[in-house]
């Protein structure tokens, strides 16, 4: 699964593996794709400098970058606290209401309410670059579309190559006229932040508009034939994030939610504002429906959302409240039946890939192997 892209990487598969764990990145790159640590939960510098620290030490020398969420448009003089003040009393009545039904125990005194969604904010994000650019990084991706430009500038000065997440066409063309080097395609199917298009119509549309960046195709993928597509479609490789959930490397601090991914199909998911303001893919709960509910108070834009529901989902995962628990994950996760190894993943793939390149080369009257 070799391509233009990956050849000037330095990969042996075009398959780039997104995901939060450290872990699950090195294991991606060791076995010859291209891991990304998400960086968004990283509010503190010095703990995304040790597990950069760690994926140095565990990538076998093989090439990784980072993902932050970085908006293009500065906000200045606003703090975390100047936004919390903003949240209307109603929605935070609303979330005690909705885990006091679910009999979900409030944390105790003083213990941290876990992860915070600040990542969104321009001077944590810059502060995860500047840790970011003492390591090898090889590449720098932004799920909030294009970075500022002096971001961009500061990468290709460390010859690290930008990539950004488009939704439309419109989008990846406002992301080439900021000097980014790959665009990411990402689906309707896709979990997290997606857009409305599918991957199989939004793939060559945005290699059409682009051309000749490189592109990536995100959601709905998770076989080989999902790959082989995806590069006929035009792509020079694929941006996988769902599948990484349920193998063995990842830690989920949950085996419910295991257990609920695991038995989940590609009909139990839903595109929902409940977790950060902006549409998400994700697993459909209780916790979504209520939010989705027209009786209750309706989500509030990002990032009011997001300050809002942290500690809520800090409490849901601490105590495994099941009906409530979900994470973000796009429609590919009714493949995702079992537990298996980032290597075992990838040999899936390419031995997938390979099966359907050969199927193709019948079709097309060829003989022999791909």
């Amino acid at each position: 699964m070799q391509t233009e892209l990956s050849g000037q990487l330095g990969i042996e598969h075009a398959v780039f593996g997104f995901t939060p764990f450290p872990a699950v990145a090195a294991a991606i790159s060791r076995a010859g794709g291209f891991g990304v640590l998400g960086a968004v939960r990283y509010t503190a510098p010095d703990d995304l400098r040790r597990d950069l620290d760690w994926l140095d030490a565990h990538t076998g020398g093989r090439p990784y970058g980072l993902d932050v969420v970085m908006p293009a448009k500065k906000v200045e003089g606003v703090s975390e606290a100047d936004v919390e003040a903003m949240i209307p009393e109603r929605h935070r009545r609303f979330v005690r209401d909705t885990l006091a039904a679910h009999g979900v125990p409030e944390l105790a005194d003083g213990e941290a309410s876990g992860w915070r969604i600040t990542g969104w904010m321009e001077q944590v994000a810059r502060t995860q670059l500047d840790v970011a650019l003492d390591y090898p990084i090889r590449l720098l991706a932004n799920a909030l579309g294009s970075p500022p430009a002096d971001v961009v500038a500061r990468a290709h000065d460390r010859d690290v190559l930008v990539a950004a997440l488009a939704g439309s066409a419109r989008h990846a063309r406002k992301h080439q006229e900021a000097g980014i080097d790959i665009v990411v395609a990402q689906g309707y199917e896709a979990g997290g932040h997606t857009g409305e298009i599918a991957t199989m119509v939004l793939t060559p549309e945005i290699v059409d508009a682009v051309d000749p960046l490189p592109v990536l195709a995100a959601g709905g993928i998770g076989s080989g034939r999902q790959v082989a597509a995806a590069l006929t479609l035009g792509a020079q490789g694929v941006w996988l994030g769902s599948l990484w959930l349920t193998t063995t490397e990842a830690d989920l601090h949950s085996s419910a939610l295991t257990r609920k991914l695991l038995a989940a199909g590609s009909g139990d998911t839903v595109r929902s504002r409940a977790l950060t303001g902006k549409p998400a893919r994700q697993l459909r709960t209780a916790w979504t429906d209520a939010w989705d509910d027209p009786a209750g108070p309706g989500t509030l834009p990002m990032p009011l959302q997001g300050l809002l529901v942290a500690e809520a989902l800090s409490r849901i995962q601490k105590y495994e409240a099941e009906p409530l628990l979900g994470t973000p994950v796009g429609q590919i996760v009714g493949r995702m039946t079992a537990e298996r190894g980032v290597q075992e993943v990838l040999d899936d793939l390419t031995r997938g890939f390979e099966e359907a390149v050969d199927r193709i080369n019948r079709i097309a009257g060829r003989s022999g192997p791909s």
